[in-house]
């Protein structure tokens, strides 16, 4: 199994200067590497033949004229190459994603990832960890990685408010035996804007609403921030001081997310939610506040690697299945039902509670797909 694990970092002066100069040379490279593929295909769409004959520059090819990229990572920089490819693959499985961009130093997650080769990525002890370069640097090892690992690559990122981290992506072995789920240890999941979800056995997440809390304080730290001359040290504080509150609110949505997440996974042996297109539901149903607050998606993503590692099951049912307007007792649908209807009778006499009746739904189609009976 492969798993990353997530630590703060606090690299000294010398060894912060070395970091952001990577920074600014991966970027640098993934830009000149995505022009030059637009220069050629600019001066060779029409011939395809020719097209795939043309050579794609790498980061060694930039070494010659910029002699300061020698001074950074090397593995760093042919990472920058992987994710330009693996844009470009995506682009062309699916145009939805969208043309590859260029990185912005203001705008784009500042981050890259290096590679271990012979023990160049080592823990030295529970304080500090070998990377390339860098050499020993200070690491807050709050969780302890899991035995006989292979540390395959390492990724460093910054935090809008200054913060280092590193995710150590290792490898380990495993023995999951899966777990056969039953009715009565299946959970279904229906999506709730204003609880996160409803689930089958009519609980609700009661989820907090971190960034309603926050509003006010992040509305009056906007309108500063907003007031502030470009370019100065005060716009810079300003600045920081909004990334804080957006970091906390983020915070609390990942440790409450973290724990129920847990709960879900220890407490059931299969999880069934539907594959919501959460993006598209913002937009078009005028809820993008309360549906980027709550983090189903994010929600998702935990169950998932959660469930895995004890050998249990995400299922995840078609998002067209009718589960709201589907009758649990008769399986007949109403089709007249309406989104502001929370309540409504079937014509089998049953009156039922709309997200209750998904959730049940949601779980029922779940165990057909599992084949329970």
């Amino acid at each position: 199994m492969n798993k990353a694990y997530k630590y703060r970092l606090y690299p000294n002066q010398e060894q912060t200067v070395l970091i952001n100069k990577t920074f600014g040379c991966v970027r640098f490279v993934y830009n000149q590497m995505l022009a030059n593929r637009k220069a050629i295909y600019e001066q060779y769409k029409e011939d395809k033949e020719a097209l795939k004959q043309q050579k794609q520059s790498l980061p060694a090819d930039y070494k010659k004229e910029f002699t300061w990229l020698k001074e950074v990572d090397s593995l760093a920089l042919a990472n920058a190459q992987l994710n330009l490819n693996k844009a470009y693959n995506n682009f062309f499985r699916d145009k939805a994603v969208g043309f590859p961009k260029f990185k912005s130093k203001h705008h784009d997650r500042k981050s890259y990832t290096t590679n271990n080769q012979k023990g160049t990525i080592r823990l030295i002890d529970h304080k500090t960890i070998r990377l390339p370069k860098l050499k020993d640097v200070r690491i807050n090892l709050h969780k302890p990685l899991p035995q006989d690992v292979v540390i395959k690559s390492a990724t460093l990122s910054q935090t809008p408010t200054g913060k280092y981290y590193i995710a150590i992506l290792v490898e380990f072995d495993t023995d999951i035996k899966p777990i056969t789920p039953t009715l009565e240890t299946t959970l279904g999941l229906d999506y709730s804007s204003k609880s996160l979800y409803v689930d089958s056995e009519a609980n609700s997440a009661d989820y907090p609403r971190f960034y309603r809390k926050a509003e006010a304080k992040l509305k009056k730290a906007q309108r500063k921030l907003s007031k502030r001359k470009k370019g100065s040290k005060n716009r810079d504080k300003q600045r920081r001081k909004v990334a804080k509150l957006h970091e906390k609110v983020a915070n609390q949505r990942k440790d409450f997310l973290h724990k129920l997440s847990r709960q879900i996974t220890n407490a059931y042996d299969a999880v069934v939610i539907e594959d919501l297109n959460m993006r598209g539901m913002a937009q078009c149903l005028h809820l993008a506040k309360s549906t980027n607050d709550n983090g189903f998606g994010m929600l998702k993503t935990f169950l998932a690697y959660k469930l895995a590692e004890q050998g249990k099951r995400l299922v995840t049912i078609d998002k067209w299945f009718p589960s709201s307007k589907l009758c649990r007792f008769c399986r007949t649908a109403n089709s007249e039902l309406m989104l502001a209807d929370r309540v409504w009778t079937c014509s089998c006499g049953k009156v039922l509670e709309r997200d209750i009746n998904a959730a049940i739904n949601i779980k029922n189609e779940g165990c057909r797909m599992l084949g329970i009976a």
